[in-house]
Parts: C-alpha cells; structure tokens; sequence
C-alpha cells in the first residue's frame, strides 16, 4: 500500500510538471502568430488546428487537477486490482465514482462547448459524438444478432463444427520459446521493422516506445493457447507499423500523431483478422507453423483457419470473437452512456451489466470478476474509450475493402507472403497522413469515398461464418 501511494504521488508530481510545459505562454504566442498566416499547406493547417485546440484544453485546466487526476488513476487502479480479485464491486464504487465526477469536472472545463460524454469520446477519437456511436452500434447491434443467433443453433445441431483438431489443441508440444521464435519470423515478414523496434513478453500484449524510431512490442506465450501468441504479435504489429510509418517530415508536430485509438485500432485489427485471420494468410502461414511444431503436419490450412475462426457467445471482452466483440463494447458504451446522462446509477452498475449481457449474449457472469469489473479501463478514468475497439474493426473492413481494390490480386498475394504492397498502401493513405485529417471519418473519406459504413463490416461477417458455418 505504501508502494501505490508513493507511485501515485510520483505520477502526481511529474503530471504536474508536463501539465506546465503544455500551457506555457509562449505556446499561446505562435499560436497566435501563425492564425494570421496566408498559403498553408493542408499539413500546416492541421499542425495549427490541433496546436490550437490542445493548447486552449490545457490551459483551462489547473495543474492541480492535472496532477490530481494522475493520483487518483494510479490508485484506481490499485483500488481496481484488490476489488477484482475478490468480486467485490461495493468495495469499489466509492473510488469509481469518485473517478468519474473528477473526470466530469475536467470535461465541463476543457470541453465546455460539448456534452460531457460526447467530450469523453473525444479524448480517445477526436470529433466522434454519442449519437454517431448509437447510429452506429444500434444498426451492428440489429444486424449481428441474427448470425450469432444461427451459429449458434448451427453448432449446438452440429458440434463437431466448432471442434479443433488434436494437434491444434493446447499441450506441452506448444514450447513458448518456439512460439517466440514463429512470432519472431512472421513479425518480420509483414513488416514490423526490427531495426526501428523490438519485440519482447509481458503479461498482457501492448505496444509503446518513445519515437517512432524505438517501437516496443510485446506479446504473451503458452502450451494452453498457442493462437494468442501468433494473434497477440500480428495485433501489436499493426500497431507498430502504425507508429514506425508516421510521416518522417512532421514528426514532433500534431499532424503526425495518429488519429485517435479507433484509427490506431483499425492497424491493429486489420493485419490480425483482416490478414492473420484469413484463408490467404493460412496457405502462406501453415509451413512455417509445421517447420516449428513438427506435430502439426498432418493439419492443413483449412484446419488452421477454422481453429482461428471459432464463434463462440463469452463473458470475457478479451477472450472473444470477432463476431460477438462488438456487443461486448455495445454493453460497455450503453452504460457509459446512461452514466454520463445520469439514467443510471453507479450502484445499479452490476445488474445492469449482467442484464445486458445476457440480452445480446446470451450469457450471465456467475460473479463481477467475470463482469463489470473485468476490465481495467475505468479505473483510470477512460470512460468514452470503449467504442474505439469496434470502430477500429469497422474501419479496417473498409479500409481493406479499399486495399483490394487497389492491389491487384491482395489475397493471393497475402497467400504467398507478399505483404510489402499492402503495407505500402497503409503508410500511403493513413500512417503518413497522421492526424491531417480531423477525424476517422473524415480520413475514410478521404482513402475510400465515404465516412465508415458500418454495413460493410456487418457483410463481410456474414459473408465469412456464412461460409464456416454452412449457415
């Protein structure tokens, strides 16, 4: 405990210190200076818009609450680990609601011209509003629960759909040290750069770094779930590229920053099931799985893309499919929504979660481990962070769409391990464009023709496990 109080108190101080360094006058000076300047690029006005926009957020919040809301994060999340271990919700709601009125009273301060929600979301993607996500979610949520519905009646008439081949199942045969070295080669296939990064284990898969010179990845091993390491690597890869391809002429100005956590997630997402999850992917992929487990050689590509691609109703946001995720992150927005209106309050937080699930799912957490306190996110205070996981899937699906237009023969050449043309294509038209362009829809405007369409995730979902599941 006095090691959480010390750590909080540090990150309080050094909070305190960058808060300085954000609103220093002479910032507000150049600002001003460049306003009245004629002939900017498009790249130069982004630098000055969001310049601009960031400078006048910070400077109407005080240090003190600045360093303020590091502590009280750095003990949420200590106050968040004690709770979710025993399932205690009650022990955790003070601190929760204290999270999030400070949250509150620093959106109403930075953001005064948005609803405090619609200022939330803004945080992770910028100019995304509330009632775009429900247009959104509502419309994903009415037409993905059909197909959840009939494969889930497909598989309970025919279970030997959802079966993995023996040699495809968890075991001793999975040598982590082996997966790594597999991670390690199809890492460098799709094109993370190793002299610009490196690769490494941690208890969860993250990606970070301080430059787009030094990117950091890491992925997690084990005999239970050898797919984790390989989906874990070609995630965080996505996101890596991501950061290793900004655009080396603005880096250290805002246009270069990435645009938001969807668009972020959109790389992440579209090289892990877009690529890694894939038929193509498999054909290339197969003789590289059986060159380092020798076991699996019986196993053909077929094999490998069902054991992939398995949909399965789960109480675990992080354990899911790709076609149940976004009813995770559907309950997750729906109560962030009704806690930020005030339709809901945060001692009915449980049994609303447990009720939602089992209305889009189909399942009830036995306990709140397994529920509303699974999730580290809001015990830092990153409500409005959510939805950013499926709008970053939706914008990968038509990111791809667009891809394959582009590139002659994408999926036989993914087949054949020819991955530079499609990574070409993302440093092209999103990891150099940065944050040129205001939002994720405006970026999709720009690369594909329209703003996200979310019809067009919905129909490959259903074109892909129509197909798996014979539906």
């Amino acid at each position: 405990t006095f090691l959480n109080r010390a750590r909080a108190n540090q990150k309080a101080a050094l909070a305190g210190v960058v808060h300085e360094a954000k609103v220093d006058p002479k910032i507000g000076q150049l600002i001003a200076a460049l306003e009245g300047a004629q002939d900017l690029t498009l790249v130069q006005k982004a630098n000055l818009r969001e310049a601009k926009t960031s400078f006048a957020r910070n400077t109407r919040l005080s240090t003190e609450l600045a360093s303020k809301m590091a502590q009280l994060e750095s003990e949420g999340y200590s106050a968040w680990v004690r709770a979710r271990e025993s399932g205690d919700y009650g022990a955790f709601q003070p601190m929760l609601m204290e999270i999030l009125e400070l949250r509150k009273t620093m959106l109403a301060l930075t953001k005064p011209e948005m609803t405090l929600y619609n200022a939330a979301i803004d945080d992770f993607d910028p100019r995304m509003e509330a009632s775009r996500l429900t247009e959104i979610f509502d419309s994903v949520k009415h037409d993905l629960t059909p197909l959840i519905k009939n494969i889930a009646a497909k598989s309970a008439a025919q279970p030997d759909l959802q079966k993995v081949k023996p040699a495809l199942r968890g075991g001793a045969e999975w040598d982590p040290a082996k997966q790594a070295e597999m991670c390690k080669e199809i890492a460098q296939a799709i094109g993370f750069d190793f002299e610009r990064g490196r690769m490494d284990v941690s208890v969860h898969p993250f990606t970070g770094g301080s430059h787009p010179s030094d990117v950091r990845i890491t992925t997690r091993y084990s005999e239970e779930n050898w797919i984790e390491g390989i989906a874990g690597t070609i995630h965080e890869c996505g996101h890596a590229m991501y950061e290793q391809g900004r655009s080396k002429s603005q880096l250290d100005l805002p246009a270069s920053e990435a645009l938001g956590m969807a668009t972020h997630e959109s790389q992440s997402l579209l090289w892990e099931r877009m690529v890694g999850q894939s038929r193509s992917f498999w054909v290339w992929a197969t003789p590289i799985v059986h060159k380092y487990f020798p076991h699996t050689k019986d196993c053909t590509p077929e094999d490998f893309y069902r054991a992939v691609n398995i949909v399965k109703p789960s109480l675990i946001r992080v354990d899911a499919d790709e076609v149940t995720y976004p009813l995770h992150v559907i309950v997750r927005f729906e109560l962030e929504r009704a806690l930020f209106d005030g339709s809901i309050d945060m001692a009915e937080l449980p049994k609303a979660w447990d009720d939602k699930m089992e209305a889009y799912l189909g399942v009830r957490p036995p306990s709140n481990k397994e529920g509303v306190l699974q999730d580290v996110h809001w015990s830092g205070g990153a409500f409005g962070y959510f939805p950013s996981y499926s709008l970053g899937a939706m914008i990968a699906t038509q990111l791809f769409d667009k891809a394959k237009e582009d590139i002659a023969d994408l999926e036989g050449k993914i087949a054949k391990g020819q991955f530079l043309e499609l990574k070409t294509w993302l440093n092209t038209n999103v990891h150099e464009s940065g944050s040129t362009h205001p939002s994720a829809d405006e970026l999709l405007e720009a690369v594909t023709g329209s703003k996200l369409k979310p019809e067009i995730f919905v129909r490959y979902l259903n074109t892909k496990y129509t197909d798996i599941y014979g539906l």
